[in-house]
C-alpha cells in the first residue's frame, strides 16, 4: 500500500428537494453567482424556477450562461470567463451534469490566470486560485461533484483534455435523486458505463496488499451491476436512483483509489474518440474498456482473476486463470449489453481511418514527445493502436 494525502472537503447534500435549499445553502459563500447549465431541460422540468426561486429567496444575485454540451466546449468556457470577470461573481453554481460541471470548473480556472486556459491543459501548470464552484447533480456519472478533475474540449484542435487539482472540488453539491426520473436511457446507460470505468481505473493496479480499497471497488462496482439495470428499466425507482446517484460520487471523488497506483489509460485512450467523433463518453469506454482488458491482462492477471470471481461471480477451475478472465470479461461486455451500449467502434460508426492518429495523439507522440499511458501496464502508441484495432 502507498502513502497518500487525501482531502474531500465537498459539502454532500443528499435527498428529497435538496435543491429547494440551495439558496439558503450557498449563503456563506456568494452574495452574487453565475448560474451555468446545459439545455432547456431544467427549465422544462421545473427544476430551474426552484432554483432561482431559492436564489432570491435568500436574496443571491444571479446572472445565467447555459449552452454547455457533452465534451464541453472551449469556446463557451471563454465566454464564462469575460462573463464572470465583468460581473465580478463570488461563486458558479453548475446545474447539470459532468459536462456542465467540468464547464464551470475550467471557468472557474481560468478566471484568475493571465493567461489562455487552456495552457493550463496543455502544459499542466499548477494553479494557486480559483473561483468556488457549487453543483445540483441531473446527470450521476462523472463524478465531477466531488472529484477534482475537469475534461475539456477544444473543438478547434480536436483535442479533449483533462486537468486535476484539489483546488477544483466544489465547495458543496446537492444530489437528489428524483432529479434523475427523467433521464433518457442512453444518458442513463452511459453514466453507468462511466463510473464504472472510474472504478476500474483504480481498481486494476500492480500495488499489493490494497484489502480494503480493493472491497470497496468491488462493493461499489456490485452496486452499480445490481442497480444499473433497475433504473434503465424503472427510471422512476428512487431507492434505487439512490444507490447509483452516491455510487457515481464514491467512484470518483479519490477514496477508493487511496493507497494504489492508478490507471487511466482507458479514459485517455476514450478521450481521442470524443474529441474527433464527438461520441458518448460513457459508450466510448463501454467498446475500449474490455478491449483495453484483454490487452492488458497478462501483466497482472491475479487482479482479473479477482475481479472475474469476486465482481463477475465466475466460478471454474481455478487452475486456468485464462478461461476465468476471459468469461469476466464476458460478463462485463453482456452486462454492457443490457444496457444497450454499443460493443464494436463499428456501431460507432468510426473506422480505422484515424486509428492511427488517435494512438499518437493519446501518447502525446503526436507532440514530439511520447508518455505512455498507464500504471497496470506501459502504453506506447503501438499497443494504443492495437486495442483500437481490438476494439473495431
Amino acid at each position: 500500500m502507498l502513502n497518500f494525502d487525501f482531502h474531500m472537503p465537498t459539502r454532500i447534500v443528499f435527498g428529497k428537494d435538496t435543491e429547494k435549499e440551495i439558496g439558503n445553502l450557498l449563503k456563506p459563500y456568494a452574495k452574487k453567482i453565475l448560474l451555468h447549465y446545459g439545455g432547456t431541460n431544467i427549465k422544462k422540468s421545473g427544476l430551474y424556477e426552484r432554483v432561482i426561486t431559492s436564489l432570491k429567496s435568500n436574496k443571491i444575485d444571479f446572472i445565467e450562461l447555459g449552452g454547455v454540451v457533452p465534451n464541453p466546449r472551449l469556446s463557451l468556457i471563454y465566454e464564462g470567463i469575460n462573463l464572470c470577470q465583468k460581473e465580478k461573481v463570488d461563486l458558479i453554481l453548475a446545474v447539470g451534469g459532468g459536462s456542465v460541471i467540468d464547464s464551470a470548473k475550467a471557468i472557474a480556472m481560468g478566471l484568475y490566470y493571465e493567461g489562455d486556459v487552456w495552457e493550463i491543459f496543455e502544459t499542466r501548470k499548477d494553479i494557486t486560485k480559483v473561483l468556488p464552484i457549487a453543483t445540483i447533480l441531473t446527470i450521476p456519472a462523472s463524478g465531477s461533484e466531488s472529484s477534482f478533475s475537469t475534461v475539456i474540449t477544444n473543438e478547434k484542435k480536436e483535442m479533449k483534455l483533462s486537468y486535476s487539482n484539489d483546488l477544483l472540488r466544489p465547495v458543496l453539491s446537492v444530489i437528489n435523486p428524483e432529479l434523475f426520473y427523467t433521464l433518457p436511457k442512453r444518458q442513463i446507460a452511459n453514466g453507468v458505463a462511466d463510473m464504472i470505468s472510474h472504478i476500474f481505473e483504480r481498481y486494476f493496479t500492480n500495488t499489493k496488499n490494497n484489502d480494503l480499497t480493493d472491497g470497496l471497488c468491488e462493493a461499489t462496482l456490485k452496486t452499480i451491476m445490481k442497480n444499473g439495470p433497475i433504473v434503465y428499466n424503472d427510471p422512476s425507482n428512487y431507492d434505487a436512483w439512490c444507490q447509483i446517484g452516491f455510487s457515481g460520487t464514491i467512484a470518483h471523488n479519490g477514496s477508493l483509489g487511496l493507497g494504489r497506483e492508478e490507471d487511466w489509460a482507458a479514459h485517455k485512450i476514450e478521450h481521442e474518440l470524443s474529441a474527433i467523433y464527438d461520441v458518448d463518453h460513457g459508450a466510448g469506454l463501454a467498446v475500449l474498456v474490455p478491449n483495453w482488458m484483454k490487452y492488458v491482462y497478462k501483466t497482472n492477471p491475479d487482479m482479473f482473476v479477482q475481479f472475474a470471481v469476486n465482481v463477475m461471480d465466475v466460478k471454474m477451475n481455478y487452475s486456468n486463470s485464462d478461461a476465468i478472465i476471459s468469461e469476466g470479461i464476458e460478463r462485463l461486455k453482456n452486462f454492457y449489453s443490457k444496457l444497450e451500449l454499443p460493443s464494436t467502434l463499428n456501431e460507432l460508426k468510426i473506422n480505422e481511418e484515424n486509428f492511427e492518429t488517435m494512438a499518437k495523439k493519446a501518447t502525446k507522440f503526436a507532440y514530439g514527445k511520447e508518455v505512455p499511458l498507464g500504471g497496470l501496464k506501459k502504453l506506447y502508441w503501438q499497443d494504443v493502436l492495437e486495442i483500437y484495432k481490438l476494439a473495431k
